[in-house]
């Protein structure tokens, strides 16, 4: 790992202590006195963050782009359907993607919280039509996919999916008894690395989010042949019935 020089600085303890307080201060009365400070001690840093990290992966030819100031998640939730009624998030969460914009399938995601913080990357809850191409690409290639899935496992951030299905699902039967049974039913794609309160107070966090982004990159990549698959294939060039007439000139 090589030192970075860029003007992230690493989070301040302040950062941890305003989400720590936060978290027993859920209310507007204590946060609006204090977005000054969440502005100056997340916001500021963390769009530091990207910008590093970002110029990080250029240098390194890595194929994800951050926007510092779009691509971090706002703290506030959105609470209309949800028994939570909290305003405001204890974390701050952002990503990085192959165009750098926020909704890109695919990316790359920093989280920040104490005692929480990680890197994490992969595809998360993609949509039906995604979801069912990335089914067939493991079904497709299934040493392939297990391979990429040991090397993560190797590495200490194993593929992990939060929800999943018993079994394969209708189309997928022929997955039925092979090592990928179990895979075909993930709803999601993902691995993460935890980092320290410590190490997100370093200069140093960009070279270890470079390091976990080169070791998720073959995820990513199988990922995403799966999005650029979406494309439909180029119309085909019909020969006309009968020769055309001979041009006028």
């Amino acid at each position: 790992m090589t030192a970075t020089t860029t003007g992230f600085a690493g989070f301040r303890p302040a950062t941890f202590a305003f989400f720590s307080e936060l978290e027993d201060n859920n209310d507007p009365a204590w946060f609006k006195p204090r977005k000054a400070l969440y502005e100056a001690e997340v916001l500021a840093p963390f769009r530091e963050l990207i910008a590093a990290v970002g110029d990080a992966f250029g240098r390194a030819g890595l194929p994800l782009a951050g926007d510092p100031r779009r691509g971090i998640f706002r703290i506030y939730r959105d609470v209309r359907f949800s028994p939570d009624k909290r305003l405001y998030k204890t974390h701050a969460g952002a990503v990085l993607t192959r165009s750098g914009g926020r909704r890109d399938p695919g990316v790359l995601y920093i989280h920040v919280a104490p005692g929480e913080s990680m890197a994490a990357a992969g595809l998360w809850h993609p949509e039906s039509g995604l979801l069912a191409r990335l089914r067939r690409a493991v079904l497709a290639d299934p040493d392939g996919f297990l391979s990429i899935a040991d090397r993560l496992a190797s590495a200490g951030s194993p593929l992990t999916s939060d929800d999943k299905l018993s079994r394969p699902p209708r189309g997928f039967e022929a997955a039925k008894g092979t090592p990928v049974s179990d895979y075909v039913g993930w709803k999601s794609f993902t691995t993460h690395r935890m980092l320290s309160d410590t190490e997100m107070q370093s200069p140093a966090l960009v070279d270890h989010i470079v390091d976990f982004a080169r070791t998720v990159l073959p995820l990513l990549e199988w990922g995403w042949a799966a999005v650029d698959d979406e494309a439909p294939p180029p119309l085909p060039i019909r020969k006309p019935a009968r020769p055309l007439p001979k041009p006028d000139f």
